[in-house]
């Protein structure tokens, strides 16, 4: 009982603060600082673009900042922008600059109006943020970025003028201070001085150029948010904790039902079975054996292509043990939303290193198999996945580079992700494996024939596709509405926050794929079928099915993408999350029946 209030309490502190490991930057007085710019988005597409690639306003020296591999990846190209603010000077209304865009130029700015495009500002690393009221009118919410413009009876009309409001508290030493808010309020203004007052909308028109006059306004305002807590305003917009718990109740749910499940075939039925196989032995010598007791001299045979098997079971380990650094190292705050692209980067190079780990895994298994071509295997199994991903995302790229979109990846980071797999995780693989296969095999009570026993007839829901359909969907039912939440930071550009109830999900995933796959193998053994290897892998790897299916459903019931570019890569980045899934889910479940099978048949008397 202390154990579980001490964990809730953990769960609500690491919920209800947020500490960046970032260190704070004070200003003086009068101090200039700029502000940047990330991306332009939006969540009815998939194409982000660069903020220079609109008609705005350029600063006089454009400077590209360094994005880290994160960054780049998720389509960040941090750019700085024509406005400047000065610590504490408010600015009542200041021209920027006017922008003659050719009919061209104003057709994509009424594309990206009518696609509801964000531009995404950063000041001091805080993005910029519009407010907004719940529906009910009782909380007011942040929404990161600010619209290229609005849609009023068809006519599209673009922001042009900008009133930021920057909040500040004071920093530890006296005339310092510390940015804590960055909020916008955005307006469209038509005429020659946008900076007087003027009711005529600024209406953009297709096949018509275009003459927009840009200005902007600042004021500061003194705040009481302490520079440690000012992304919580950002946080506590983007989820609601207690359909978190919800979900963790539903998981729980399911794993109960399993466990008894479990427990039923592993105390009353395994035990009766162990117990009057081993009795009637030892009273009747002609004891005819029946069931899953028949396979003793089978069912730890070799299976077939063992060298593809390995691959998946080791990238499994290796995707497994990813994630779940991932997960603690952002339930630390050491992987938190202000430092952009960490998660994602972070993600890459753990793989990359956990190579060795999967490698070794991998080689010991092989080795059980009784396997001969180790340097084959270890080769597939280092470029099996990493080679489908990379495969895929390269044909994908080709999209976005068509779309000119700053979602793709640069070709000099994709040498250099090439390089970093070469020379980082191929050789950690290699190493794991070497050493997993001088490692010695894991231990079986019983031998293996020579000749192998028929296999009867099977009944056909007992075959692989209806067993992963049947059996996958228990441990998707326990992580589903997590999965909802994961699906709309990914697609709908939202912050997901609250990775305590994902370690949580995390292990009540890995809960339910081990008993799901030990159930399906007993009944399968029970059929007196020895060919279970497969099989282990193929039932938990079938969760991966329901993700892609919840991925369809969500397309179709959430989002509103626009355009077949969109489309493909919406479903192309959702196959590959499924494959990814399907193959963790697959190696637990894998791990998880080979440990049953071997402890069930050391506690039986084998001749």
């Amino acid at each position: 009982m202390k154990l579980i209030i001490i964990l809730l309490t953990t769960l609500t502190i690491s919920c209800a603060f947020y500490v960046p490991l970032i260190a704070p930057v004070e200003y003086a007085r009068h101090d200039e600082i700029q502000i940047k710019s990330t991306q332009v988005e939006s969540i009815h597409t998939e194409l982000p673009y660069s903020y220079r690639a609109l008609s705005y306003c350029l600063p006089e020296k454009e400077i590209n900042y360094a994005e880290n591999l994160g960054e780049v990846l998720h389509g960040n190209r941090i750019v700085n922008t024509a406005y400047k603010v000065s610590v504490l000077d408010e600015v009542k209304c200041q021209k920027v600059c006017d922008v003659e865009m050719t009919s061209e130029q104003t057709n994509r700015m009424v594309d990206l109006i009518e696609r509801d495009y964000d531009v995404h500002l950063i000041l001091d690393n805080l993005p910029v943020a519009r407010i907004y009221s719940s529906p009910n009118g009782d909380v007011v919410l942040y929404h990161r970025g600010h619209k290229v413009g609005t849609m009023v009876q068809d006519k599209s009309y673009l922001f042009n003028h900008f009133f930021f409001r920057i909040k500040y508290h004071p920093g530890r030493h006296p005339g310092f201070y510390r940015i804590v808010g960055f909020e916008v309020t955005t307006s469209s203004v038509a005429g020659d001085d946008p900076c007087t007052e003027n009711s005529q909308l600024l209406a953009l028109s297709k096949d018509q150029s275009t003459i927009v006059k840009y200005s902007y306004g600042v004021t500061w305002e003194e705040s009481t948010i302490a520079w440690a807590s000012r992304w919580d305003t950002y946080l506590t917009s983007a989820t609601n904790p207690q359909i978190h718990w919800f979900s963790i109740i539903n998981s729980l749910i399911i794993v109960i039902f399993l466990s008894g499940l479990l427990a039923m075939i592993m105390v009353r039925a395994l035990k009766r079975d162990i117990a009057a196989y081993n009795l009637d032995e030892e009273m009747d010598d002609t004891y005819e054996e029946t069931g899953w007791k028949l396979l003793h001299g089978d069912v730890l045979r070799p299976p077939n292509h063992p060298t593809t098997l390995v691959a998946l079971i080791g990238s499994g380990v290796q995707l497994g043990a990813t994630a779940l650094a991932c997960i603690i190292l952002s339930m630390l705050g050491m992987l938190s939303p202000a430092s952009r692209g960490s998660l994602i980067g972070a993600g890459v190079s753990l793989f990359f290193f956990f190579g060795c780990i999967g490698g070794y895994y991998a080689g010991r298994l092989y080795r059980t198999f009784k396997g001969l071509a180790w340097k084959r295997t270890a080769l597939v199994t280092a470029t099996l996945y990493p080679g489908l991903i990379s495969a895929t995302c390269f044909i994908l790229n080709f999209f976005l580079w068509h779309a000119q979109s700053s979602g793709a990846v640069p070709f000099v980071y994709m040498i250099a992700l090439l390089a970093f797999w070469v020379c980082v995780s191929f050789p950690l693989v290699f190493i794991g494996f070497f050493f997993g296969f001088r490692k010695q095999p894991y231990e079986y009570s019983v031998r293996t024939n020579k000749i192998p026993r028929p296999i009867p007839s099977q009944v056909w829901y007992m075959k692989t596709l209806p067993s992963m359909l049947l059996a996958g969907i228990l441990p998707f039912g326990a992580v589903f509405i997590e999965l909802y939440f994961i699906f709309s930071a990914i697609w709908e550009n939202q912050i997901y926050t609250l990775f305590s109830f994902l370690f949580l999900v995390y292990f009540i995933l890995v809960i339910c794929c081990s008993e799901i796959a030990i159930v399906i193998v007993y009944f399968q053994l029970c059929t007196e079928n020895y060919k279970w290897w497969w099989k282990a892998f193929m039932v938990a790897a079938g969760t991966g099915i329901y993700v892609f299916v919840y991925g369809v459903f969500f397309y179709y019931s959430k989002l509103d993408i626009y355009g077949a570019t969109s489309t493909i890569l919406y479903f192309g980045y959702t196959g590959l999350m499924s494959i990814t899934f399907g193959i963790f889910t697959g190696a637990v479940g894998f791990f998880a029946s080979f440990a049953f099978v071997r402890y069930v048949y050391s506690a039986v008397k084998i001749d």
